[in-house]
């Protein structure tokens, strides 16, 4: 018996939405990368995107456990000298929600080109509209 392998011409992808609505952080993540990754799929290849598309509304009403909300801070830099800047998550829940979402799921995913791959499937938006109606997206429940 030959392992089966994925072809990616032949994978067949679906829509999901999620509502992030009182959802927790890192455990709502969890679940869209395994989606995005396709490991929830019995045709999975490690080294083939066979994942869903997903998208998250509501994500300006995700929750964190613990005091996250005031310790944990975002780090980026400008590639300047002395360029770095933080962000704590409470800023930065107020002023781009969808990157907190997206920053959560990038971090879940594999590193390289196939992780950029997967991570182009997943559409956050902070209200509860989204514009991909026409793809008629499940409800993706999460446990």
């Amino acid at each position: 018996m030959k392992t089966y392998m994925a072809n990616p011409a032949e994978v067949e992808r679906k829509w999901y939405v999620v509502d992030a609505d009182g959802q927790v952080l890192g455990r709502m993540a969890a679940q869209i990368a395994t989606v995005l990754r396709g490991k929830n799929k019995p045709e999975f290849t490690p080294n083939e995107d066979v994942g869903d598309y997903v998208v998250v509304v509501n994500a300006a009403k995700v929750k964190v456990t613990g005091r996250k909300l005031e310790q944990k801070i975002y780090y980026h830099h400008s590639d300047y000298v002395g360029g770095m800047k933080e962000t704590t998550l409470k800023d930065m829940l107020a002023k781009k929600p969808e990157k907190v979402v997206e920053l959560a799921v990038k971090g879940m995913l594999p590193k390289g080109p196939l992780g950029r791959q997967m991570l182009d499937k997943l559409h956050v938006y902070a209200g509860p509209e989204h514009k991909h109606a026409a793809q008629k997206p499940e409800e993706l429940t999460l446990v």
